[in-house]
């Protein structure tokens, strides 16, 4: 490739001068164009496209990274040498293997370069294990891995129906397998058989195979469509590249998820696929395969014949040991039909005795009755006496009837003597009651305080006696009571009033009399100019 794009030519022989040193720059190439690196880079890459254009490498896997693209970048390299791997996102949904680091696989596609690093690269479309070792590698490590996750627990193992009614069959519908099974279940017991066609090697056959797994498992019971009770995943022999398709983990994890019981009939026995670990039952051959799943009819009808002789022949064993069990037991016991005869016997004696008994019960209480009846007097005796005693009851209540009638007169007389006193009681009570309040009236008509409201006034000493004339001394202390329960203090002959109280004031006494005119107060001799006394 250097040679293609080498621009060098001879090194021409340049003539020595003597005595003068050569010229040190090199005239070399200096008629050949000028390149820039764009246009180096893109010829290299037209270069690298048309040369390699498909090419397959083989080598180890390393520097995996998925970007959030979906491209895939990573590197192949072995011992001497490193190759950049790209692969974009609408091939990376389609390979047929799952990268990851450390596996040798061998790719297919076209060589490039990618200007922006100067460096070269390979586009691929296309991957495959590279060699058995490499696929029991990944194989071993894929095992583990589900083997973590519990996928292969005992404990989710199911039992396989002893005789389903459908049987489910996921393999290839034009292989000898679905022939041999059917063949073998015709052999052995008749069943229904539903087929669900998958691919059973190549791209997409591990997703086909997951899908009919998942299909099946979500028919109605009650659907026009049977759901299966069994399931059988068959392929024929291989190599381990032709059966990968039943190592791969959606296959795997199908299985184990599937409600239906799965027998598992991938290759010969020989071969070993991870379905195998994650099924419920392995078998070795497809034909196997049938064999579990259902048993041999005439097997059966041939068993239950055998048991129905040997439950045949047993009672009739049961039956006379039994009967030979009643017969022992028979001999130890009396005839029961002299038993019955002497308690007929019995019984007829004990009805004889009761008869006679009860005769001479009732002739002995016929006796008694005849003997109590002698004593008891005639019944009209009886009523005779009884007539004489109710007459002289008649008489005694007559002659104290007499006596009753006045009695009863004079409780009724105090009775109503009793109601007449409440009655008057409650009328003079009524009449007193009137009479006060005309007092009371008459009381309030000629109260002196009446008198006050018409505009006079009471006059009382310090005694609080009212006074009725003006014969006091002077310098006497009077109080002046007016209609408004006011009082005033005042002193007799004085010039002023000496003080007053605008609240009522009790006196000490009652006043002896009714309202009496406050005196006029005499005219005084002194001028008109001057105030006189207030009396």
């Amino acid at each position: 490739m250097n040679d293609l794009f080498s621009t060098s030519q001879p090194k021409p022989a340049v003539p020595k001068t003597a005595g003068k040193t050569s010229n040190p720059a090199d005239t070399r190439g200096n008629n050949a164009p000028a390149l820039s690196v764009s246009e180096i880079s893109n010829s290299i890459k037209r270069e690298l496209e048309t040369r390699f254009d498909r090419v397959r490498v083989r080598g180890e896997i390393s520097g995996l990274k998925r970007a959030a693209s979906g491209h895939i970048y990573m590197s192949l390299k072995d011992e001497n040498a490193v190759l950049s791997v790209i692969c974009w996102r609408g091939q990376a949904s389609k390979l047929s293997v799952d990268p990851q680091d450390g596996l040798e696989v061998i790719v297919t596609g076209r060589i490039t370069s990618y200007p922006g690093r100067s460096n070269y690269q390979i586009v691929i479309d296309s991957m495959e294990v590279a060699g058995e070792g490499a696929l029991l590698k990944l194989l071993e490590e894929r095992k583990k891995k589900l083997a973590s996750e519990g996928l292969f627990a005992d404990e989710r193992k199911r039992i396989i129906p002893f005789l389903p009614e459908v049987i489910g069959v996921v393999t290839s519908p034009t292989g000898a397998v679905i022939r041999d099974i059917m063949h073998r279940l015709s052999d052995r017991f008749p069943r229904r058989v539903l087929v669900w066609p998958v691919l059973v090697q190549g791209e997409g056959a591990a997703e086909q195979v997951a899908r009919a797994i998942d299909g099946f498992n979500a028919l109605d019971p009650d659907g026009d469509i049977p759901r299966p009770d069994t399931l059988i995943v068959a392929r024929g022999g291989g190599s381990l590249e032709d059966l990968w398709a039943f190592n791969e983990e959606v296959v795997v994890r199908a299985a184990a998820n599937s409600k239906i019981p799965l027998i598992s009939a991938v290759g010969h026995e020989t071969d070993t696929t991870l379905i195998d670990f994650a099924s419920d039952k392995r078998a070795p051959t497809p034909t196997a395969a049938a064999e579990m799943a259902v048993p041999v009819r005439a097997e059966l009808i041939g068993e239950v014949q055998n048991i129905g002789r040997r439950i045949y022949a047993g009672a009739n064993r049961l039956m006379g040991e039994r009967r030979m069990q009643v017969e022992a037991l028979a001999r130890g016991l009396p005839d029961p039909r002299r038993l019955i005869e002497e308690k007929t016997q019995r019984l007829d004696d004990r009805v004889e005795r009761m008869r006679n008994a009860m005769k001479g019960f009732l002739r002995h209480q016929t006796s008694e009755l005849s003997e109590l009846s002698a004593r008891l007097p005639h019944p009209k005796q009886q009523i005779l006496l009884a007539s004489h005693q109710l007459s002289a009851l008649r008489d005694r209540f007559e002659g104290t009837g007499e006596q009753i009638v006045p009695m009863r007169q004079f409780e009724m007389e105090k009775l109503d003597s009793g109601r007449r006193m409440a009655s008057a009681t409650a009328l003079r009570l009524e009449r007193a009651k009137n009479t006060l309040t005309s007092l009371d009236r008459v009381l309030e008509g000629v109260s002196y305080k009446n008198v006050l409201k018409r505009g006079f006034s009471v006059v009382r000493g310090s005694d609080g006696n009212v006074l009725t004339t003006t014969d006091i001394s002077d310098g006497t202390k009077l109080n002046i009571e007016f209609a408004d329960n006011a009082v005033i203090e005042a002193v007799a002959g004085g010039d002023d009033i000496s003080g007053g109280s605008s609240s009522p004031q009790t006196p000490k006494t009652p006043p002896k009399s009714g309202s009496q005119k406050t005196p006029k107060k005499k005219k005084s001799e002194t001028p008109d100019t001057a105030q006189g006394s207030l009396l």
